[in-house]
Formats: structure tokens, C-alpha cells, sequence
């Protein structure tokens, strides 16, 4: 019987995260985990959702010293382009298992972008003590790769879900984000497109962080509402992961900004358009032919054309 801890980012609202957190937890309590412990900004509420122990990001360290193995990821933990603040935080987790000799896995992340060499020497050094490492993006598997490090090319974890597939006709859902260049005048140009597009159909925006979705979430609806041919427009926030599932599953299309949101389109058989705010929108694009939109466009035909 094994004793895990999880490090992610877990706790903070976040639909991707946290439909991750949920995949991890169930596989392994599938392989009969003994206990399992994630690293939570909210331990109360990440304990009850998931039924497994939680605790605080910053007293993490006797919970590793008493486990088994530390299992780091999903997502794009390692990367500083958030802020090398958040890297050194998830390098210091890994680091604390190195210190308790305790066994490592990386498990289905994105490695980078890291901008810092100082940053790159010290994820290089953690890594390279890892007994598993599984990466999401052939970009990443070719990064460990020039460092000498092996790494499995896995899916993201939320593909392993088993989904309904509804996709009712008449309905079209759109995931924001902030983000320092998103503009006005592409949210403009977004709404006139849509409308132009969908005139007659339900449009359905979805926040899913809502401490970072829900103000841009909720300043697309009034520009769409401002609009003389907008009929339906609802915002949906606070939203549990299996209820994201299923209102997504209901869509006809999806224009989609967060990774996350195009995943779970893709799996639910939803006409997919994606909004490159970061290269892991992009490769995904590029995996599944999507089209892709981006933010300093503000004429979006031809990829609208190709949505259908």
C-alpha cells in the first residue's frame, strides 16, 4: 500500500485544474493507493470534493515527509512565464521530495516555456531525479529530451474521461479569460462575428476561474447584448467540473479560450474554435486541426469558415 501526495494547482477554482485533480485522484485510488493528500489553497473544500486528506500550500512538508511518493502535475506547473515565484513554489515541492528521498512522478505536464536559465538549471536538477515523467506536448518531451531526460507523450488527463455526447443544435458557447492582450476591439470584432455567424442561436459564456474569467465573461455579454440581432445570452459561473461537462456536451459549437475548455469540446464531439492566448492552446490546435483565432485579429473569416 502506497501513500500519495499530489502537488498542483488545486484549490483555486479552476475547471482544468481541477477536472485534472479528479482523474489523478480516481486512478489512483483505482491502483489502491493507501492515502492520498493533494496540495490545496483551500484543503477544507479539496478534502470533502474529493474525499481523499488536503493540506495548505505553504505546510506541505511533513505531509511529504510522511508519504510515499509526491506526484507532480498535471497542467504546466513548470514554467515561468506565470512567474518564476510559481516555479521555484512547484520546484520546492519536488526539491522537499528529493530531500526525503522520497520517489517522484511528473505526471502528464507542459514543461515551459522557461525564460530563466537559472530556472531551467534548477528544473533540469529536479527532473533529472524523477523515477516517472510523463509530458502532455511533444514540445515538452523534446525539451527533457535535449536535457538527456526520458519522458512518456502522454494525453492530457481530462481525454481519459468518458463523456455524453449530446451536442443539441442551437446553441453556441464561448470560454473568455483575461489576459493583458486581450482588447476591446477584439472582443468587439469577436461579437460582431458571432452575431453575424449565429444570429438565431443561444450563446452560453462560460467562466471557469471565475477570480480571472468571470469580469471579461460578463463584459463580452453586455457588448453582445448591446448588439440589435442578440436574442440569448446567458453567463455561467461557479460552475462544478460535472456540470461544465454536461452544458458543454449540450453544445453545437464552442469558442474556446482557456486549454481546457477546447479539451473538453474536442472529447464531446463539439465544432471546436480555439483562441491562442498560450503556445499550449496553439499545439493543441495544431494537433486536432482546429481552427484558431488570434487576439491581435480582428477579422475572423476564414476561420469561422472552417468552423462550419
Amino acid at each position: 500500500m502506497t501513500k500519495y501526495i499530489v502537488s498542483g494547482y488545486i484549490g483555486f477554482d479552476n475547471f482544468g485544474d481541477e477536472a485534472i485533480a479528479k482523474v489523478l485522484v480516481d486512478r489512483l485510488k483505482h491502483e489502491g493507493a493507501e492515502k492520498i493528500t493533494l496540495i490545496s489553497s483551500n484543503p477544507e473544500k479539496t478534502a470533502k470534493l474529493y474525499g481523499v486528506d488536503s493540506c495548505p500550500m505553504l505546510k506541505f512538508f511533513d505531509s511529504i515527509k510522511h508519504s510515499d511518493v509526491l506526484v507532480s502535475g498535471g497542467g504546466s506547473l513548470l514554467q515561468d512565464v506565470t512567474s518564476f515565484k510559481s516555479l521555484l513554489y512547484y520546484l520546492g515541492v519536488i526539491y522537499t521530495a528529493i530531500f526525503f528521498g522520497k520517489k517522484i512522478e511528473i505526471f502528464a505536464q507542459g514543461i515551459g516555456p522557461i525564460n530563466s536559465g537559472f530556472g531551467r538549471m534548477l528544473t533540469r536538477f529536479a527532473l533529472g531525479q524523477a523515477q516517472k515523467i510523463s509530458v502532455r506536448d511533444r514540445k515538452s518531451q523534446e525539451l527533457l529530451k535535449s536535457w538527456g531526460i526520458d519522458a512518456e507523450l502522454v494525453k492530457d488527463p481530462i481525454f481519459s474521461l468518458e463523456l455524453p455526447v449530446k451536442n443539441l443544435k442551437g446553441t453556441v458557447g464561448i470560454q473568455l479569460r483575461n489576459y493583458p492582450s486581450l482588447s476591446d476591439g477584439f472582443l468587439n470584432a469577436l461579437a460582431d462575428e458571432v452575431i453575424k455567424r449565429f444570429p438565431d442561436k443561444k450563446i452560453q459564456i462560460f467562466s471557469f476561474q471565475d477570480s480571472i474569467d468571470l469580469d471579461v465573461c460578463e463584459k463580452f455579454a453586455r457588448i453582445l447584448a448591446k448588439k440589435d440581432r442578440v436574442k440569448d445570452v446567458e453567463v455561467f459561473s461557479g460552475l462544478s467540473v460535472n456540470d461544465v461537462f454536461d452544458k458543454i456536451s449540450e453544445l453545437e459549437y464552442m469558442i474556446g479560450m482557456r486549454f481546457h475548455a477546447n479539451v473538453a469540446a474536442i472529447i464531446s464531439g463539439v465544432k471546436t474554435l480555439a483562441i491562442n492566448y498560450d503556445i499550449k492552446v496553439k499545439k493543441l490546435a495544431d494537433e486536432y486541426d482546429l481552427p484558431v483565432i488570434e487576439l491581435s485579429q480582428r477579422d475572423f473569416t476564414k476561420e469561422f469558415d472552417k468552423l462550419g
